[in-house]
């Protein structure tokens, strides 16, 4: 499996503080890759990265083997890559499918009306196209913002905090939808702190822990790393 998204040696210094330090990971086409780590470990800071929000110190970010690195946010759209936030950033007063809409036209879609529509069907939400998305519950609302990610036919999806406010069936539910994402040939990379969702559902997982990436490899390896333990639990 070829890797969609490579990114190698980056670190991000804001004066004297290293809030991310020689950052290297993978997220491959096809698989479900968990970024974790405890609060405050450069999570957000390596996505701002990857996404072109921020600039980083060193090191560089590639999307198919093309370096993103000093791209502009929309040219890496436009490349294929796409996220939500953590905080949610819908346009509250417009419809759902407005919202939608919006990234499809965007994007450049020659039926943007006819791929809105398909991409709620895609997430689950389509019978919500007409409501305000100001009205809606935090759970369909995350869905909003995914299938607004996806109406830029995206091939890297990245999603921070992705189950943050939902409840347990609406987790389980967002965990079978990035499974068929995965399954259907995208590369989904989320930071998330739902650790039985991490756990299920991703294929490989990398841990941050003071900006360092302190351990990659599958759930079950990460689960009983040494180092992972500490950066949780703390020192015995």
């Amino acid at each position: 499996m070829s890797a969609t998204l490579e990114v190698t040696g980056v670190s991000v210094h804001f004066g004297g503080v290293t809030a991310v330090d020689d950052a290297h990971i993978t997220a491959d086409a096809g698989a479900v890759t968990g970024l974790i780590g405890p609060n405050g470990a450069g999570k957000t800071t390596l996505f701002n990265v990857i996404t072109g929000v921020q600039p980083p110190s060193t090191g560089t970010v590639s999307l198919n083997g093309t370096d993103v690195s000093r791209l502009p946010t929309y040219r890496r759209a436009r490349l294929g890559m796409a996220r939500t936030f953590q905080r949610l950033e819908l346009f509250w007063t417009l419809s759902v499918l407005d919202n939608v809409l919006v990234a499809a036209e965007q994007a450049g879609d020659p039926n943007p009306a006819d791929t809105a529509r398909a991409v709620l069907e895609r997430v689950g939400v389509a019978e919500l196209a007409d409501e305000q998305a100001g009205s809606l519950p935090t759970g369909s609302a995350r869905l909003v913002e995914v299938a607004r990610a996806l109406a830029c036919e995206p091939k890297v999806l990245l999603l921070d905090e992705p189950a943050s406010g939902l409840d347990e069936t609406e987790t389980r539910q967002l965990g079978v939808l990035l499974r068929r994402l995965a399954a259907e040939g995208l590369a989904v990379l989320l930071v998330e702190h739902d650790m039985s969702l991490v756990m299920d559902i991703c294929d490989s997982v990398s841990v941050l822990d003071l900006g360092r990436v302190i351990a990659s490899g599958t759930p079950a390896e990460v689960r009983i790393h040494p180092l992972v333990i500490e950066a949780y639990l703390g020192a015995a």
